[in-house]
């Protein structure tokens, strides 16, 4: 599932080639068809994004509200040689001037108002690429938990946007236990953990690539997976960890792969 940088990053693509234009919006797949037109013809004002939550504002208060889910992907086109013939199963359609863009696969796709868009964000955390992100609110939900910081972190209602690599690779790099309560956090260490969170996830933004190793560490063992930067525990189970040599450690928790080392991580 996409995690919480690259939907900022998408929605910063979205508001630069959209925004100000009166685009047409389509569903070839037939599954939108409602949705697309009530936003059809109007003008794209802006797009925003709140953890994994996209949302494409139109001019009179329409909003499409999109979560891609595990499957859901956009693909960008160009329009100077004509709109392109749909390919496979889009949901959602979006032709501007010059670009247009299709959404295969999402969760959701709907029109929401402002008022079920605020009921949306009311059931998430902050978000640490948000500028009006308030990590007090999400250190006294951990704080009083007794649930282990493995999962509390991707815990959307806690912090929004956090993914499965963000979640492993922070706790490696604050050298946290996976499955430590809530309750026996330190605040300092939550407040140190946040701050790194907000660069490590502004640089996913900025790069596209979701960058955890730092550089005196970015050595040894190849990644995971072609064209992926290093990581310090995603994915490298029974792998030597990299800064001590202790092979990595893995479990399911609460539905999704756990990745520590248990040396450097106590």
């Amino acid at each position: 599932m996409p995690e919480g940088h690259t939907v900022h990053r998408l929605a910063r693509q979205h508001h630069r080639i959209f925004r100000g234009q009166y685009v047409a919006v389509s569903s070839p797949q037939g599954r939108f068809v409602d949705g697309a037109d009530a936003v059809n013809g109007r003008r794209f004002d802006r797009a925003s994004a709140w953890g994994k939550h996209l949302f494409h504002h139109y001019a009179g208060g329409r909003i499409v509200h999109v979560h891609l889910g595990l499957y859901g992907k956009f693909a960008d086109f160009r329009v100077d040689a004509g709109v392109p013939e749909p390919v496979g199963q889009v949901r959602m359609r979006i032709v501007g001037t010059e670009r247009g863009t299709d959404l295969r696969g999402p969760t959701a796709c709907e029109v929401v108002n402002e008022a079920e868009v605020s009921a949306i964000l009311a059931r998430l955390g902050p978000d640490p690429l948000r500028k009006d992100a308030d990590p007090a609110t999400a250190w006294a939900r951990i704080s009083k938990s007794r649930r282990v910081i493995g999962a509390l972190l991707m815990d959307q209602t806690i912090i929004a946007g956090i993914g499965n690599v963000y979640r492993n690779e922070l706790l490696y790099r604050h050298r946290i236990d996976p499955h430590r309560l809530g309750t026996g956090m330190e605040e300092s260490e939550f407040a140190d953990a946040w701050t790194d969170l907000v660069e490590l996830m502004n640089v996913g933004v900025r790069k596209g690539r979701i960058i955890t190793v730092r550089p005196q560490d970015d050595h040894g063992a190849p990644s995971y997976g072609p064209r992926r930067p290093r990581t310090y525990v995603y994915r490298r189970a029974g792998e030597p960890c990299r800064i001590c040599g202790t092979p990595i450690r893995t479990e399911v928790l609460e539905g999704r792969n756990l990745f520590w080392c248990p040396t450097c991580q106590t």
